[in-house]
């Protein structure tokens, strides 16, 4: 149970990650679309279901975007509506700034209602108007503390320029954060930076550390591999020429994440530190969607084998002295 294991702090929490469609994509395209979905997850042993709220970062950065930017459904709408057959909790993505209070207290009831469980994240670009701060979209939710987890986001990239990602957690567990999801992790010496900085903190000031849920994404072409780094993803230079010299760009990028959720768990594991992983399926291509489906199984499978993780559906399936 993905809100028991949060609430507990307890390590090797399995998620997947998706967006939406398209907003033009007809209605009944869309119900393909979600079938599908549902058949690939429901055998997969995950935790949680996270569904992003995609926007339009162009304003961030000047460079140009590898892809063109698509309006997507309302994630909620998406989950709601058209997931529910998939019997796993939903994570939903959404920016608290660009709603009143009003709207996002409307908001939290009903994913409330559907046990579901927010995660707030900030707005597009510097120069959004903002009008509901994180802080005040913590408080509304405050209500539902009880009952709920909330999650925000961690982005290694932006502690290896400010250093204080461990300060930026810390006072958003002070508002009832719980848990982080990062950005998509290719950097591994970013990532355990955070890690290492955020142990200390918490052991200086005597506090619980929150989980920290890594991003993995398999990347299929050197164009996603492009969009990644325009993202603000940053990936080092010897990983980027592994994977553009290789002969199978996906295959290889699976390995390489694969092997950076072995290392970061044996590291969270030496730090003390609670953790999980998101397996990010954000492409169309039927081979990058099954290499991530592949990548979440052999992940859920080596947090087994180092002790730190037990089979959700073990959990909901009785053993044979039970029968």
């Amino acid at each position: 149970m993905f809100l028991k294991k949060i609430k507990s702090a307890e390590s090797g929490v399995l998620i997947y990650g998706i967006t939406p469609p398209k907003a033009s994509t007809e209605p009944e395209r869309v119900v393909e679309i979600a079938q599908k979905t549902i058949e690939r997850l429901t055998s997969l042993d995950i935790d949680a279901l996270v569904v992003y709220d995609v926007q339009d970062e162009s304003a961030r950065t000047s460079q140009e975007r590898p892809f063109p930017f698509l309006t997507a459904l309302d994630p909620f709408v998406f989950a709601s509506s058209y997931l529910s057959a998939l019997a796993i909790p939903k994570i939903i993505y959404r920016p608290a700034g660009k709603f009143s209070a009003q709207e996002l207290s409307d908001w939290l009831e009903q994913l409330h209602e559907h046990d579901f469980y927010p995660v707030f994240v900030g707005v597009p670009a510097p120069d959004f108007p903002v009008k509901t701060t994180l802080t005040q979209a913590y408080q509304i939710w405050s209500k539902h503390q009880q009952t709920s987890v909330i999650g925000a986001v961690t982005i290694p990239e932006r502690h290896n320029l400010l250093q204080d990602e461990d300060t930026r957690i810390l006072d958003k567990m002070s508002c009832g954060v719980s848990y982080f999801i990062s950005q998509c992790v290719f950097n591994i010496d970013y990532a355990k930076q955070v890690i290492e900085d955020l142990a200390l903190r918490c052991k200086t000031q005597q506090s619980p550390p929150p989980t920290i849920i890594f991003t993995l994404t398999a990347c299929g072409s050197t164009k996603t591999l492009h969009f990644m780094e325009w993202l603000g993803i940053h990936v080092p230079e010897e990983l980027k020429a592994a994977l553009q010299t290789s002969e199978d760009i996906l295959e290889k990028s699976v390995a390489l994440c694969f092997d950076i959720a072995s290392t970061l768990t044996t590291f969270c594991l030496e730090h003390s530190i609670p953790f999980g992983f998101n397996i990010e399926s954000v492409a169309i291509r039927k081979a990058e969607i099954e290499a991530s489906i592949d990548l979440a199984t052999r992940v859920g499978q080596m947090l087994q084998e180092k002790g730190v993780r037990k089979s959700s559906k073990a959990e909901s399936v009785p053993t044979h002295s039970q029968v």
